[in-house]
């Protein structure tokens, strides 16, 4: 039994397919962990969903921006954005089925055995592993509760507020937990974001570092693996820290690797979408 981890999908299925083919993928007795961002930009964001949804006693997988904003569009259609590929799964007769499967998956996995996390962007660097969890556990009764679902969906959207606060209560408290989670890349080391920044390690703004290269981060013990941030191309020299989304949507590759050994693969995704459209 091996248990892999692979990068942002988003909507890029052949690659995928090529990827767990390479290691003889067996979903009788393997596992695959998945980042998130599972659809949009790509090419096939139905094909992929249903794909997945095929396998899922065989995944573990963290919910990334892209499928949090794929359940606000599930619920009010004008959230659709341009540059999206989504309406294709909204408009399939097996959505309703697609979609309350994608609203049960997690925020964040941690594997007791392994000491290791599954995120998508990164975990707060004043966090630490049992806040983090509580944290997630937070947006997860949300999205599986029908009297939060729609108003955490309608709220989530935003950057503010930019840092944690105990105090915070409501959609406010939810709206930074997701941000933390799903779209972190630069922060300060107390956890203030700066959610505007896309681009390399080396470009953060005066006081702000990468989430993980904070050296008071509170989950330095834990290993984590996550993507989101295509800009690394899949580097990161944080020990026991593990970068996985290497922008096959934006021509580069996909990622696969096996969680226990180390060992990568990747894959060139054949049909890259449009690189013209604003990276998210």
């Amino acid at each position: 039994m091996a248990t892999y981890a692979v990068g942002d999908l988003q909507g890029c299925l052949e690659p995928l397919k090529c990827l767990l083919e390479r290691v003889a993928f067996n979903p009788a007795q393997d596992r695959l962990w998945l980042v998130g961002d599972l659809v949009n930009r790509g090419p096939q964001s139905l094909e992929t969903l249903r794909y997945l949804y095929g396998l899922r006693d065989s995944l573990v997988c963290v919910l990334g921006n892209h499928d949090l904003h794929l359940l606000a569009a599930g619920r009010n259609i004008e959230r659709l954005k341009k540059g999206d590929t989504l309406r294709e799964i909204l408009d399939a007769p097996d959505r309703t089925e697609l979609l309350e499967w994608v609203r049960r998956q997690k925020i964040m996995h941690y594997d007791q055995a392994r000491n290791m996390a599954l995120v998508h962007a990164g975990i707060a660097p004043q966090w630490t592993l049992k806040k983090a969890l509580k944290c997630a556990a937070e947006v997860e009764i949300a999205l599986a509760d029908d009297n939060l679902y729609t108003a955490y969906l309608d709220g989530m959207y935003g950057n503010e507020p930019v840092k944690w606060d105990n105090d915070l209560t409501g959609v406010p408290r939810l709206r930074v937990i997701t941000n933390y989670f799903t779209r972190m890349r630069f922060c300060t080391a107390d956890g203030k974001l700066d959610l505007k920044s896309k681009e390399g390690a080396d470009s953060a703004l005066p006081g702000y570092l990468p989430w993980f290269a904070h050296q008071e981060r509170k989950t330095r013990d834990t290993k984590i693996i996550f993507g989101h941030w295509a800009a690394l191309e899949g580097k990161c020299t944080e020990p026991g820290v593990f970068a996985l989304d290497t922008g096959c949507v934006w021509g580069g590759a996909m990622t696969l690797m096996n969680i226990d050994t180390g060992e990568r693969f990747s894959c060139q995704c054949p049909s890259p979408t449009q690189t013209a459209a604003a990276q998210p």
